[in-house]
């Protein structure tokens, strides 16, 4: 892979060598534009990799702007995993514009977008029946950036976590998406979903690259969605993110025929594997039909060893 071009119109950005942005050890003669027309003015790129906003309808219209140039879309928008239900005219609308441009988009992460949803999807390929699946994601946030202790409200008193709470501006953003997705690839039609956000406590002082968290404050964020069929819930997302936490893991729990458990002892880098499966799904973006495409119908991501 090459990069053709960069954009971010940010003051601090724009108009930098992208190599003393992004620290880079020497020039890659790519000066950071401040709009899509200008940077890829002089090039054409193959696809672009699409990393500003969480929420699909802003998102929208950004996507719009690269796709009438004819180059497809790798988004980390959390809410463009699977829009159909949430956002169903607008979800329409970009896949049309998309295949009227004859190119693919994709919403994608490692959380929404693999370990939630996509990954306990295919596991279910080798039962034959499936009851209902949980999914727990235990992170320990001492060590993950800044910008995601405080998403999760690291450092706050109960009083201010709950205002964020009532704000919206704290909660892990796509777990209605995974619930969704997962629901779709298996057939089901949930009657309700629901997404339950509360804190975690520190119950001892903890120490972190962002604050200290002293006792009762809290240490982090626990959020549990559920999507039901027949008045029970038949898919679980536990998501737990807090500094500190002593057992940190993935595990998906499928019931079934047969009954599957999976777990991935430590969990999965949050920050190193979204950056991995966005570059990876690259190479896949480019053999996708054209549309506004989800995990479920794409052609595997996978790694794949860069040529020169």
């Amino acid at each position: 892979m090459e990069v053709a071009a960069a954009v971010d119109p940010a003051p601090d950005k724009a108009g930098r060598e992208l190599a003393e942005v992004c620290a880079l050890d020497k020039d890659t003669g790519i000066v950071v534009a401040d709009n899509f027309a200008a940077a890829i003015r002089a090039v054409q790129p193959e696809a672009a990799i699409l990393t500003t906003l969480l929420s699909f309808k802003a998102c929208v219209p950004q996507v719009e702007e690269i796709i009438k140039h004819g180059i497809p879309v790798v988004s980390t928008c959390e809410e463009m995993l699977c829009p159909w239900l949430t956002e169903p005219e607008l979800a329409q609308q970009l896949d049309e514009a998309a295949k009227k441009q004859e190119v693919a988009v994709l919403g994608i992460g490692v959380n929404p977008g693999f370990l939630m949803d996509f990954l306990p999807t295919i596991m279910t390929g080798v039962c034959q029946e499936v009851k209902s699946i949980k999914v727990t994601r235990r992170q320990d946030a001492t060590f993950r950036r800044i910008p995601f202790q405080q998403k999760i409200g690291v450092g706050l008193t109960i009083r201010e976590f709950e205002a964020k709470r009532e704000q919206g501006s704290l909660r892990h953003v796509g777990l209605t998406e995974s619930l969704h997705m997962i629901a779709m690839a298996l057939g089901w039609e949930l009657e309700k979903t629901e997404d339950v956000i509360s804190p975690i406590i520190a119950e001892r002082e903890i120490t972190t690259g962002y604050k200290t968290v002293r006792p009762g404050l809290a240490a982090g964020v626990q959020q549990i969605g559920n999507g039901y069929v027949n008045g029970a819930p038949v898919i679980t997302l536990v998501f737990k993110a807090s500094v500190g936490e002593s057992n940190p893991g993935d595990t998906i729990e499928i019931k079934g025929t047969p009954d599957i458990t999976s777990h991935i002892a430590g969990g999965v880098n949050g920050d190193i594997a979204t950056c991995a499966i966005t570059v990876n799904a690259v190479k896949s973006i480019l053999k996708a039909p054209a549309g506004l495409r989800m995990m479920i119908d794409m052609p595997a991501v996978s790694f794949f060893e860069s040529t020169k």
